[in-house]
């Protein structure tokens, strides 16, 4: 085993270790053909049996990436426009301030109707965490469409104009293929994208699934990081995120991408349409524009780090803006490299898809919960294909110095005491002694090697916190108080800020 593949092995078990991830998959493909694939973890806890390269997982909202090279597939055909407006296929009656929605405004998540939250109400219910959600009966496009009735006072931008990821435009999309092919949304996937590319283990239908013996039990993972087993919504979730896989079938699709629409002696897209998939066609959230620091914050206080135009350009090395095209998401500049991808959640179950075009090396997650985000495990494993260090991707450093705040501080001669905690991107500051008990969250304006600027919120007053790194220790100022930090922290258990079924970044409860 090369030193990179075993550096990406510690560096899975480790996060799946932190965050309780029961089992995942994962495979490499470099120079046309997969070279690394490993199973982690359990598939199945209950029967103890281990996860394999085979084992078959939810891919979720990666499944959007092969209903858009459907329709790409069918505007080769000439069966239909991506230009077309939906209501030219299906009774679509919403105009967003007055302004045809089309097929690749609903491909590229430009509709201007945000998020109307059906998948989202659907996963949560199936694990139990619904709350106050209402059921929807939604066994369809029809019902969808019949949901999306009064979605026309809901818009918020013309199409094309801004990025709203929306579950049930794929839906809708969905029912386009069903209608212009005369096949049903399954069928044509499967004869025309699974089997062309010898994806043979790669299903949406529970008696598909649940007769292969190298499959895994999905589960919701507790804050707690207990595992409880659930079930997919075979049928309830299909064209924006149905498709059951495996990595190593997974791999192949890459594999297709990276060959511009062909593997071997296969073309399942041409390259005019695998170029217009990957092209970016509305700009996606930023990662952490203006919040970590190449220089010190600290170094100089004539500055006000964080925010105005100066803050992006002062952001570190490597760290992405996304953009989306259709059913695929890019990041122009990963070490220098275009990178693409997409990622997706049925909260049971994570997956990952990155690759480099140039390069022509990509990476294939999956797993049977939601824990570390898969996306973040994808940049480290293209970083080492790279040859580049992982610990320069911004959201490692960021985990470095956010931990390197933690631990136990006190006040002058211990008069109190307080614990700070990181919490993914932010840092919990409790007191708790008696009767009297605080714990506010920290947001981040800049943080580097010298100790960071926090701010949080109180009764409406914007209260700041600084770190800072003195005399080989660490100091925090918070309000009217100075602490000293007594003992550091760890980095075990990372917690959890919320499990949201929905919306654009990849994993912890997200659909994407």
């Amino acid at each position: 085993m090369t030193d990179r593949f075993a550096r990406l092995e510690e560096f899975v078990f480790d996060r799946m270790t932190e965050t309780g991830l029961p089992g995942l998959s994962l495979a490499v493909v470099e120079g046309g053909e997969t070279v690394y694939r490993r199973g982690f973890g359990h598939r199945d806890l209950e029967r103890g049996l281990p996860a394999t390269p085979e084992t078959l997982y939810g891919v979720g909202s990666v499944t959007k990436s092969f209903t858009c090279a459907a329709l790409m597939q069918l505007q080769e055909k000439g069966l239909l426009n991506v230009d077309d407006e939906v209501g030219r296929y299906l009774d679509f009656d919403i105009r967003p301030f007055g302004e045809p929605v089309r097929l690749r405004h609903l491909m590229s998540h430009t509709s201007g109707i945000p998020a109307l939250g059906y998948a989202e109400a659907e996963i949560l219910r199936a694990v139990g965490a619904g709350g106050g959600a209402r059921r929807l009966p939604v066994a369809g496009p029809d019902d969808m469409l019949t949901f999306m009735r009064g979605a026309d006072a809901w818009v918020e931008a013309r199409p094309g104009e801004r990025w709203f990821y929306l579950n049930e435009g794929y839906v809708l999309l969905g029912a386009v293929i069903e209608n212009v092919s005369g096949s049903s949304y399954v069928d044509y996937v499967t004869d025309n994208i699974l089997r062309p590319l010898g994806m043979d283990r790669s299903f949406f239908l529970r008696e598909d699934v649940e007769s292969d013996p190298d499959r895994a039990v999905p589960y919701a993972v507790d804050p707690e990081r207990r595992c409880h087993p659930k079930s997919y919504l075979y049928g309830r979730i299909t064209s924006d995120g149905g498709l059951i896989s495996n990595v190593c079938d997974m791999a192949r699709y890459i594999l297709m991408y990276l060959g511009e629409g062909k593997v071997g002696e296969v073309r399942v897209l041409s390259e005019a349409s695998v170029r217009a998939m990957m092209e970016p066609r509305v700009a996606g959230p930023s990662v952490r524009p203006g919040i970590l620091r190449a220089e010190g914050w600290g170094e100089r206080r004539g500055e006000v780090p964080g925010g105005g135009p100066e803050a992006d350009k002062r952001a570190a090395p490597g760290e992405p803006t996304g953009f989306y095209g259709f059913g695929l998401h890019t990041v122009p500049d990963f070490f220098g490299r275009r990178l693409v991808g997409h990622g997706g959640s049925v909260l049971v179950a994570t997956a990952h898809m990155a690759f480099l075009p140039e390069v022509g090396c990509g990476v294939m997650l999956l797993a049977n919960g939601a824990g570390y985000p898969l996306g973040h495990l994808a940049h480290y494993a293209l970083a080492l294909l790279l040859g580049e260090d992982p610990e320069q991707l911004p959201f490692l450093r960021m985990e470095r110095l956010l931990d390197g705040l933690t631990g136990e501080y006190e006040t002058f001669r211990g008069t109190m005491r307080a614990t700070v905690r990181r919490r993914e991107d932010f840092l919990i500051f409790e007191v708790k002694d008696g009767f009297y008990n605080l714990s506010v969250v920290l947001v981040p304006e800049a943080v580097d090697d010298h100790g960071g600027r926090f701010f949080t919120l109180n009764h409406g007053e914007r209260i700041p916190a600084e770190f800072h790194r003195r005399n080989g220790g660490v100091e925090l100022v918070y309000e009217r108080y100075k602490l000293r930090r007594v003992s550091p922290g760890t980095p075990f258990p990372r917690g959890r800020i919320s499990r949201n079924a929905g919306g654009a970044r990849q994993e912890r409860g997200r659909r994407n």
